[in-house]
């Protein structure tokens, strides 16, 4: 993850961007991923005035006026998107997601699968402006884990058809098809108000992150320069606004395969560390484990999510 948040913070008021961070009342733990970081007084700001840079260059770009803020939401030390499956209903109970390492909890361990927990964590939500609007709660987390994957799905007090009708704002769809080489995406980030712009650049077969490996991890082109808090922000193709991804992580220092430098791994092993280029995790076998009234089901046909 960058770090620190105070330097970040500083950094963008310094390049105009001048968004004022949420409160880190629960952040994670200093670690893997693209977490606020708000605890560490370290690293340099120059990368982070590189990054806003960058951000401000996605925003001017034409191809990316049709992904906005609509439907992404703040967490305390995270970023995250009310998210529905293909088949979803109106009624349903609504969902936000976020990644696994975002969890209050802290960092799931390898192998650990969190499933139907008790939370009442809350999230902002973000118009197409980047305005918050409301402060939705979580009524359990469905789902968590930081194997094969990283992401975090959290089941709502409220339905979308609430959502809709208070606050006029649509849930982000998931894509249920995989992403190809070449699509260009764009990267809300509900923490920061700030979207990123860039194009798949490939797929890691394995992605190792100290003890987290994760499984065909997508690898953007170096325009997607990501930043600490843009964790859980989600993927979005600019072509059919939907998601196909959740950000997640990106090697910052060139080490190998350490804490906040991943690298990746082929199939026959080999190592290629990428130094300053960020990655996100796939998401279009999550919708095959939800079922009607958009209840988890891990046994379900096609769901291939970590079981407990």
């Amino acid at each position: 993850m960058r770090k620190p948040l105070a330097a970040a913070f500083c950094a963008l008021a310094i390049a105009g961007a001048g968004a004022a961070p949420a409160t880190a009342a629960d952040a994670a733990p200093t670690g893997v991923g693209k977490a606020a970081d708000t605890g560490s007084v370290t690293s340099a700001v120059s990368g982070v005035v590189t990054s806003v840079e960058q951000t401000l260059s996605g925003l001017t770009n034409p191809s990316a006026k049709a992904v906005n803020f609509a439907g992404t939401v703040a967490l305390s030390n995270c970023s995250g998107s009310v998210v529905r499956m293909p088949d979803s209903e109106a009624d349903d109970p609504a969902l936000v997601m976020t990644n696994g390492h975002c969890l209050e909890s802290g960092f799931p361990g390898p192998g650990e699968v969190l499933v139907d927990k008790a939370s009442s964590r809350t999230f902002g939500l973000l118009n197409a402006s980047g305005s918050r609007v409301a402060t939705l709660r979580a009524a359990k987390l469905a789902y968590g884990t930081m194997t094969d994957t990283d992401v975090a799905l959290y089941q709502l007090t409220t339905t979308y058809a609430r959502i809709k009708s208070s606050y006029n704002i649509n849930p982000l769809t998931l894509n249920d098809t995989r992403p190809v080489a070449g699509t260009a995406i764009s990267i809300p980030s509900g923490y920061w108000k700030r979207i990123y712009s860039c194009s798949v650049d490939g797929f890691a077969y394995r992605l190792k992150e100290g003890d987290w490996t994760w499984k065909d991890s997508v690898r953007y082109t170096s325009a997607c320069n990501t930043i600490g808090g843009t964790s859980g922000s989600p993927v979005v193709d600019q072509a059919t606004n939907k998601v196909v991804a959740i950000n997640n992580t990106g090697n910052e220092d060139g080490e190998r395969c350490t804490v906040n430098n991943p690298c990746e791994v082929d199939a026959n092993g080999t190592v290629t560390v990428r130094e300053g280029i960020n990655y996100a995790q796939q998401t279009y076998g999550i919708p095959a484990c939800f079922g009607i009234d958009n209840k988890l089901d891990l046994s379900a046909s096609g769901c291939t999510l970590p079981k407990p």
